[in-house]
């Protein structure tokens, strides 16, 4: 009779440690099933830490930038609605003005060119999503035009003095040492449309005025209207000129919001791959370690069943 089926304490310390080892690793796989993650610690990642703290930290850079990116966006978009509007009243402001000179009448000028101040006033004086004005730079608390009717605005020095915006436009950060200028001073969109009321409003208060009480134009206010006619056009130009400037910002800052897309999508894929477990493989892995812990877990009972009794006769 040979003894070497007997279980001794050599072999049963082996199989604890093969069951603690399997508890582990079934520890392990339970873990990364449940939380979708190669580790939860950075202990787990071994080698791969400094390269998945970059990752993040880039991706989160991306997201701040989008971020940013993307109100100056909505911003440029609300700017872009606005000087738009502002242009056609700029041009409505000159045909006004030519159809009164080539029609020898101008009863409904002033008129006119009250709505137009009230409509112009009003969008000068937007205010964005957190109560600031939109215009008004750095100032952009106060109210960047700051006459309410035709008769303040003929009464001052000069069309600048309508205005109360400050001189910084608002940029912003699209990337690292790249910023984009997104912001419009109401003063540089708006002084010659401005000039351009004033000179009308304060001809028709002085003696020679009183458009709206003439059935036709004298010889003195078709000589003043005709040299209206090119100070209207430079001013609906100038405004022309800012849309289509917001227009290219506009362009840009879109064209930075996909490229920080695209980068966020990258860093985070570099994540992912080093810190999102393969849940096929995990799930597998776990079975695997399952049906390991179940099979040392048995085969330890049966080893410590086994006795030199066991292949002793019966007395």
């Amino acid at each position: 009779m040979t003894i070497d089926r007997v279980s001794t304490a050599g072999q049963s310390q082996y199989m604890l440690t093969q069951i603690q080892n399997a508890s582990q690793q079934l520890d392990k796989t339970q873990a990364q099933v449940a939380s979708g993650l190669v580790s939860t610690t950075y202990s787990g990642l071994n080698n791969k830490v400094s390269a998945l703290e970059a990752a993040q930290t880039a991706a989160n850079k991306a997201d701040a930038y989008q971020a940013a990116t993307t109100q100056a966006v909505n911003q440029a978009d609300l700017q872009d609605s606005q000087l738009s509007s502002l242009s056609d009243l700029a041009n409505q402001l000159r045909q006004a003005i030519t159809t009164s000179v080539a029609n020898n009448d101008g009863t409904t000028l002033m008129a006119t060119a009250q709505g137009i101040f009230d409509q112009a006033s009003q969008i000068l004086n937007t205010k964005d999503a957190n109560g600031n004005y939109l215009y008004g730079g750095e100032k952009d608390n106060t109210a960047p035009v700051n006459v309410t009717s035709l008769s303040q605005l003929a009464a001052l020095p000069s069309a600048s003095s309508a205005f109360s915006n400050g001189t910084m436009k608002k940029s912003v950060m699209v990337g690292d040492g790249q910023s984009v200028q997104v912001g419009v001073l109401a003063s540089d969109v708006a002084t010659g449309l401005m000039q351009t009321l004033k000179d009308l409003a304060s001809y028709d208060a002085g003696s020679n005025g009183n458009f709206a009480g003439t059935t036709s134009l004298t010889g003195a206010q078709n000589t003043f209207l005709t040299g209206e006619i090119q100070t209207s056009t430079d001013a609906a130009t100038a405004v022309n000129n800012v849309a289509a400037s917001n227009g290219f910002v506009y362009k840009q800052l879109q064209a930075a919001s996909d490229q920080q897309t695209s980068m966020s999508t990258l860093y985070k894929g570099f994540v992912s791959n080093i810190q999102d477990v393969d849940m096929s493989a995990a799930i597998t892995q776990l079975n695997q370690n399952q049906t390991a812990l179940q099979a040392a877990l048995q085969v330890t009972s049966q080893l410590n069943q086994v006795s030199l009794l066991n292949y002793l006769p019966a007395p």
